[in-house]
């Protein structure tokens, strides 16, 4: 009796990695760049899934490429093969200890330092990668299984909810702050020197220039969403990427800030900036733990999640 062969698979990681960047970035031509291949290899690799699968994943109209019903519940399997996948090419470093960590600006820049000194001490020999950038931009990278886990500012919004796990974290609250005896606030805003801060109501902010974080930045989507929803007419006179930008321009006295505590509990405790209170308005908002759940959660990870739930 002949012993039965075993069926390999005929469809490629390859065939699958293009069909994600094609899902998510919504063109082969974009996929093309993501992924470093030509148009022509890029379009080739999708036909071939299509064939294998025997199912249309996108609907050809003209030049674009629209997503067939077929594509979701194939991109959620796809998106699982491919974190496995990339788990076991990668074994070796996790066991030796590697974790890729994302933060949001603020976070990486003012938050994440001590934890990774901890994280350090409860694991001298861990091997850990960092991604900093707004909001938006961590995300995403969580959502393509680049980062292990990211610390984010505001309501993450992934692109596929069903992929990615979100907690919450931390509170944190965004502080409205000008140089100190700034001129925008003279004969304007009254001094209260027993809360050593300024005291303005919304109608006299909204005539006052401000200085924002940029659109995809956590503390963007809070200064929409709890700030300027009330002030449809304010004077934003400048969206800015970096928090450091913004208190510089502040002590020169360029307009107004919001930023988080945490970027300027330096600058306030030695007077050089001064907070805002406004009456009415609320700035605090929730922090994040985010990542996707076909992503290997090896011993560092665990160890991380430790650490920043423990606090």
């Amino acid at each position: 009796m002949k012993k039965a062969m075993q069926t390999l698979p005929k469809i490629t990681l390859k065939q699958l990695a293009v069909f994600v960047s094609i899902y998510q970035t919504g063109s082969t031509s974009r996929a093309s760049e993501a992924l470093h291949l030509s148009q022509s290899a890029v379009s080739s690799a999708l036909t071939e899934l299509e064939s294998r699968l025997q199912m249309p994943l996108f609907e050809r109209v003209g030049r674009r490429l629209n997503q067939h019903p077929n594509a979701h519940p194939i991109y959620v399997q796809a998106q699982a093969i491919l974190g496995q996948s990339l788990t076991l090419e990668h074994y070796h470093k996790h066991q030796a200890g590697q974790i890729h960590i994302g933060a949001s600006t603020t976070i990486g820049n003012y938050v994440l330092p001590p934890l990774l000194a901890e994280l350090y001490r409860a694991l001298p020999n861990a091997n850990v990668n960092t991604y900093i950038a707004n909001t938006q931009e961590v995300v995403a990278e969580v959502e393509q299984l680049n980062i292990d886990i990211a610390l984010v500012e505001g309501m993450p919004r992934p692109a596929d909810t069903k992929v990615i796990e979100q907690r919450a974290w931390r509170t944190d609250t965004l502080i409205v702050f000008a140089k100190r005896d700034s001129k925008w606030l003279t004969d304007m805003a009254a001094y209260n020197e027993v809360d050593n801060c300024y005291e303005l109501s919304i109608e006299q902010l909204a005539r006052l220039p401000l200085l924002v974080r940029e659109a995809g930045s956590g503390t963007r989507q809070i200064i929409d969403e709890q700030l300027l929803q009330h002030m449809p007419d304010a004077e934003v006179i400048m969206a800015i990427q970096q928090s450091e930008a913004i208190k510089h321009m502040v002590s020169a006295d360029i307009g107004l800030g919001c930023l988080s505590q945490h970027v300027i509990e330096a600058e306030l405790a030695s007077g050089k900036l001064v907070q805002v209170k406004v009456a009415g308005i609320d700035l605090s908002r929730t922090w994040w733990l985010v990542w996707h759940k076909a992503r290997h959660q090896s011993p560092i990870w665990q160890s991380f999640i430790d650490i920043l739930t423990s606090e």
